[in-house]
């Protein structure tokens, strides 16, 4: 799989894109329950047909994107590929004030390449940023990925784990920067209730916490991938003045705002968005060490 990967990498992305799409379109007709859900999601959230059908040969192109992310040859960087940074001043003078970044990246367009492509153009002057990352459960995608991480510049990783979880705290109060995925559900225990789209969603409560209690500045961030593989846009939007940042809002009115910025960022680009995940299900309880990642934010 690795040595597939690898020949991957080396296929123009206009033409992995092209067969992204159609690998896309070819899930969709195959798997009514992902069709089922996706539709469900983006109806529910009042994206008509035309709003939500691009979403689905997305969803291909960001598979197809992910052997040159992880694999590709050495040497190659991701910067050349990003056409435009917009509201990166912003972004910047918040790493300058070294209070601490949280970047609020959901799964829209190519997050990957977002996070690889903010390592490699900041990690000189303010340091790599830095997530939680928990390895694949199966023994060749923890293999592949391990092999695509390695000598990667600008990323540091922390397990999830009470100790990542401090790690990144400690991260955030020097003055570091971190990348978080708030849209998804997380185990029983680590979150709260709170309107996502229009419907309830069980919402982590980590990352509130984080910027309640550390202070750190908050950003929306989004890659979107442009037409036939032309290349991308960053783009970073600040949440200021809100109980997100509020270290006496409740954390469910914080969890509120976050996933108000969250729909908004989504209603800007519903072509790009990931609908078929599982956003409303109940949350399930997690290993024991897992269950007490969200205590150690308190």
């Amino acid at each position: 799989m690795i040595a597939l990967f690898r020949l991957l990498a080396r296929v123009p992305m206009p033409v992995m894109h092209w067969f992204g799409a159609g690998l896309g379109w070819l899930v969709w007709a195959l798997a009514p329950g992902y069709r089922r859900r996706f539709r469900a999601n983006a109806q529910s959230a009042g994206f008509g047909p035309d709003a939500y059908r691009p979403a689905i040969a997305a969803a291909g192109k960001m598979a197809s994107e992910l052997p040159w992310l992880w694999l590709r040859p050495h040497g190659e960087t991701v910067l050349p590929r990003v056409l435009r940074w917009e509201g990166v001043e912003a972004f910047e003078a918040a790493l300058q004030a070294k209070k601490g970044v949280i970047l609020v990246a959901p799964h829209l367009g190519s997050w990957e390449m977002c996070g690889q492509a903010i390592g490699e153009r900041f990690h000189e002057r303010y340091g790599p940023i830095t997530a939680l990352f928990r390895p694949a459960r199966k023994k060749w995608m923890a293999e592949l990925i391990a092999a695509g991480s390695r000598d990667r510049p600008g990323l540091q990783t922390l397990p999830t784990s009470i100790t990542g979880v401090r790690g990144l705290m400690r991260t955030l109060r020097n003055g570091g920067y971190t990348g978080i995925l708030p849209d998804q559900v997380p185990p029983l225990g680590q979150g709260v209730w709170a309107p996502f789209l229009g419907r309830p969603a069980y919402t982590m409560s980590l990352l509130p916490r984080l910027a309640q209690q550390t202070g750190a500045a908050c950003f929306l961030s989004v890659c979107e991938r442009l037409p036939r593989g032309a290349g991308y846009v960053i783009r970073f939007e600040p949440i200021v003045g809100t109980a997100l940042t509020d270290p006496k809002a409740p954390l469910e009115d914080a969890a509120a705002v976050m996933n108000e910025a969250i729909g908004r960022l989504i209603r800007s680009l519903p072509g790009q968005y990931v609908w078929d995940y599982a956003r409303y299900k109940q949350p399930k309880a997690d290993a024991p060490e897992m269950a007490e990642v969200g205590g150690a934010a308190r």
